[in-house]
């Protein structure tokens, strides 16, 4: 098959060929590797009245003549009867939103949970079994969990919105040959629009003319000052989005300067639309709880299961009767569920969520906050997140040597010179009382007042005369003043063309001749170290040359200095990064700016050395998935990166088993926030969208806090981990009490009400106590959980069945004890030591490893008060002679009350002697 490209028709011959093809393609016809490659818009176009499908182009790579060409426009824009056939072709230009589904199936859709479903079974069969507090406890918390869950579903299509949002509402655009004011959801492929400062910009454009226009694309690229535009063609195909000078993207707002563009691409083909449409695709991740949970549901049922059937089955070999025996296995099953564990849950991760807002950090999705418990890589965005998103002189060169500032007292002729240059060339103006510009002329206006250069008064001494704008072919700018002995002119610019302009530098003691080599390996070595460099000159004139142009003024220059300027970290985020890394935690940056700037930063932050690569999004680019899954373990920088890059990132590391929390600030994070584990948004700086797709955000954009989350996400787990073990050793004790009863031959220790209200009471206020239990000294000296990790490893499978044999053994003592003096209350015996033996458990597992001695029993007043309460309506069950009938009890003489206690506090000291074997690392050593 010839691959020649054959001669293009035009005009209606074009279509009828094209709807020629397409019809031999005949099944094919959405397919877009069989579209004949004649054109450039994305989606379909109107060209004469007739409707054609087209391929996209890469924009910058095609003349602005021929991008005018392929849409069938022209500079004069379209007319209105055309503009209306591709709006009813494309669409409005919004992001579609997303059909939503009704409230009541998102909250049906939580009742799927394989641990509701079992909690549903067990509220069922206490109702049957005649216990219906048991039954409306559990469906309160399972509604409670239910309602949680339904809130979330509504996070991406917020986030949707959010996008739709940031459309730019009115645009000029050119209709029938005249400027009119559109709103910019009317604006189709094809139609020409007219850009100046302040503008949003209303689709993505392949600019035509542009006039020393910089657009501020941050949010969407992640580079933190704005980007040049031109409007020549592009030669690389293979260029980051940030590089794409002759485009201007949708949502970017113009800082400075004007132009006119044709649209190319509108809604959701669009940079941002593109955007849109990652977040949709991705889906949440299930948190590392969630995860541990649903696994912990489905064995503890099969376990109960189990259980039940070997002790109704050595029941009835007892001879027991049928209906006792089927209550008790039932009773037994219930109580084995830890039905306050979803309660227990959501109290901790909503008082941990309480206490980050005091820290400044607002948690939108309740699990993400124990997930940070997980996290071992800190994906971040560099700016706005580890930097400050503001331009600053941070070093200056002058007279042969660096500079940190110029100082209120001026020492030499060049400082004062390049002091008066910094403040008077430059477009800084008032506005509402603060000083306004560009971000980076804000930087050097606001170096040289800080030097005590006030540009107000300077240009009363030497007012403005005229100006020589920047653009960025000659990538300088110049401005004329009055001076005492005539004119002077500054010029600042790019340090390779000033210096090719200059004859002299300023010194200590005057001009004198130079060579530009070693200002230009200065100017290098900064460039090197991540800053924008920008280069100084003066040049003074009897009187304003004629005519005024650059090649009349921007000769025979004197070189003053250099300034180096760069987005500086954030003071407080080192120390953060050195947390990180103690807590075993990688930091990671992940940014669209330039490979030396993102070197540069990482580097003071200690995220990394020079002996790390930076990966560029060119490199990742041609990286295969399982090559880029080896590559995440070990860089820490990526630099030039889209949103799809981050993207793949995120998910190369989770491959790998990594938990990810990611933060970011801009548009271009979002789809990264929503796939992360945690997604973390900047909530000053961030933009909206960010802020609808992460699970956190930080209300004080402070990347300090992120540490100060994962320390509470920590303590979190540790609380719920606390509470599993207690819970579960003491269903394991009522287990281990009826099973082995029977085959020493004595009768069934508890009936089904007493298992009920053991149940009942020591799972619940206990266990919500847990919730309050301050963090372990060492939480944030130890290395992220595995993931893979068992919620029962690190010694609690072992903890739970030696401690549950152990409260068996000593009931079934008591037990034996009580039958062998002929009492008849021996029942109430068996059932007060396993009551009171399960809450010195209790107390005893407030901490891993240290000693209850050690941290005290007024550490956790909620626990000791639990304990209390639980305690007093034991008693009364016991002696308040009302309760007696209902709960199968009789009133205990002083004596046996004593040894009741005192056989249940044999526990707390059982598992005193084990912590201290474990802090002695005899026990429980991890691999």
């Amino acid at each position: 098959m010839d691959e020649r490209e054959p001669e293009r028709p035009t005009g209606i011959c074009r279509i009828l060929w094209l709807e020629v093809i397409v019809s031999i393609m005949g099944k094919h016809r959405a397919d877009p590797l069989f579209i004949f490659p004649i054109q450039g818009i994305p989606k379909k176009t109107v060209m004469d009245g007739r409707e054609t499908k087209l391929h996209p182009a890469d924009w910058h790579n095609i003349e602005a003549a021929e991008a005018l060409k392929r849409l069938d426009s022209k500079l004069s824009g379209l007319t209105a009867t055309d503009a209306q056939q591709r709006l009813a072709v494309h669409g409005p230009n919004i992001i579609p939103e997303k059909h939503r589904r009704p409230l009541i199936m998102m909250l049906l859709r939580q009742f799927t949970d394989f641990m509701i479903v079992v909690l549903l079974v067990a509220a069922f069969i206490s109702g049957l079994i005649g216990e219906p507090q048991d039954t409306i406890v559990i469906l309160v918390i399972v509604l409670l969990n239910a309602v949680i869950g339904a809130v979330q579903e509504f996070r991406a299509e917020r986030a949707v919105e959010a996008l739709r949002k940031m459309a730019a509402p009115e645009t000029q655009v050119l209709r029938d040959e005249q400027v009119i004011t559109l709103e910019a959801s009317q604006l189709v492929p094809g139609d020409v629009v007219l850009l100046e400062t302040g503008n949003i910009v209303p689709a993505d454009l392949r600019l035509i003319d542009v006039e020393e226009m910089q657009a501020d694309e941050s949010a969407l690229t992640g580079e933190s000052h704005p980007a040049d535009k031109q409007q020549e063609t592009i030669t690389d195909t293979d260029v980051p989005v940030g590089d794409r000078s002759n485009l201007a993207f949708k949502s970017s707002l113009i800082t400075r300067g004007r132009a006119r563009g044709v649209v190319f691409a509108t809604g959701l083909d669009t940079e941002i639309g593109r955007i849109a449409q990652l977040l949709r695709a991705e889906a949440g991740v299930k948190t590392p709880l969630q995860v541990r949970l649903i696994r912990f549901g489905r064995h503890l049922t099969l376990a109960i299961l189990a259980i039940c059937l070997v002790v109704f089955t050595a029941g009835l070999l007892q001879g027991q009767p049928i209906m006792l025996m089927l209550l008790t296995a039932v009773s037994l099953a219930v109580a084995a569920i830890p039905e306050a564990l979803p309660a227990v849950v959501t109290v901790s991760l909503a008082l941990g969520a309480r206490k980050l807002i005091r820290h400044s950090a607002l948690v939108r999705n309740l699990p993400a906050v124990e997930t940070l418990g997980s996290v071992t890589f800190i994906c971040s965005d560099k700016t706005g997140t580890l930097t400050q998103n503001r331009m600053t002189v941070e070093l200056l060169y002058a007279a042969g040597e660096r500079i940190t500032a110029l100082g209120e007292v001026v020492v030499n002729a060049a400082r004062q010179a390049l002091g008066e240059a910094l403040a008077l060339n430059n477009d800084v103006a008032e506005k509402d009382g603060k000083p306004a510009g560009e971000p980076t002329e804000l930087a050097l206006f606001e170096a040289a007042n800080q030097a005590g250069f006030d540009k107000a008064l300077l240009e009363q001494a030497k007012p403005r005369l005229a100006a020589i704008p920047f653009d960025s072919k000659r990538k300088q700018m110049t401005t004329l003043h009055q001076s005492a002995d005539g004119v002077v002119a500054y010029v600042k610019g790019a340090p390779e063309r000033v210096l090719a302009q200059c004859t002299s530098v300023l010194g200590r003691q005057g001009a004198k001749s130079f060579t530009t080599d070693a200002v230009l390996s200065e100017a290098e070595q900064l460039a090197n170290e991540g800053y924008r460099v920008l280069a100084l000159a003066v040049r003074e004139l009897p009187e304003v040359p004629q005519p005024l142009t650059p090649e009349t003024l921007e000769v025979d220059l004197t070189f003053l200095g250099l300034v180096a300027l760069i987005d500086p970290p954030r003071p407080e985020v080192p120390d953060a990064v050195e947390d990180c890394l103690t807590a075993g935690i990688a930091p990671v940056m992940i940014t669209g700016d330039h490979p030396g700037t993102a070197r540069a930063i990482a580097n003071r932050l200690g995220i990394t050395t020079n002996r790390k690569t930076v990966l560029t999004g060119g490199e990742l680019a041609e990286l295969s998935d399982d090559a880029l899954a080896r590559a995440v373990e070990t860089v820490r920088i990526y630099a030039r990166v889209s949103p799809e890059q981050k993207l793949r990132i995120v998910k190369a590391l989770q491959i790998n088993g990594e938990f990810i929390a990611m933060t970011g600030d801009g548009v271009n994070d979002a789809p990264a926030l929503k796939r992360a584990n945690i997604g973390v948004a900047m909530g000053q700086k961030g933009t909206d969208v960010a802020r609808e797709a992460a699970d956190m955000v930080l209300l004080d954009d402070n990347f300090a806090t992120v540490v100060s989350a994962i320390k509470a996400g920590r303590r979190i787990f540790d609380n719920i981990r606390k509470f599993i073990k207690d819970t579960m050793s003491s269903n394991s004790g009522e287990i281990w009490t009826l099973f082995l009863a029977p085959f020493l031959g004595l009768p069934i220790p508890l009936l089904p009400i007493h298992i009920l209200w053991i149940n009942l009471v020591t799972d619940g206020l206990p266990g919500l106590a847990f919730s309050a239990e301050p963090a372990e000294p060492d939480v944030m000296q130890r290395k992220p959980r595995p993931p893979e990790e068992s919620i029962f490893a690190q010694g609690m499978w072992q903890h739970i069945l030696w401690v549950g044999f152990f409260v068996g053994g000593i009931s079934i003592a008591s037990q034996a004890w009580a039958i062998s003096r002929g009492v008849e209350y021996w029942q109430t015996v068996v059932f007060t030591v396993l009551t009171v033996s399960q809450l010195f458990h209790s107390m005893a597992v407030r901490s891993e490893r240290a000693s209850l001695f050690h941290i005290g029993l007024l550490s956790n007043l909620p626990m000791l008060g639990a304990v209390f309460l639980t305690f007093s309506l034991h008693m009364a069950v016991v002696y308040v002679p009302a309760l007696n009938p209902i709960f199968h009890t009789q009133p205990l003489p002083i004596f046996d009350l004593v040894v009741c206690l005192l056989l249940s506090s044999l526990v707390l000291f059982a598992v005193e002697i084990e912590k201290w074997l474990m802090r002695r690392g005899i026990l429980y050593q991890n691999p």
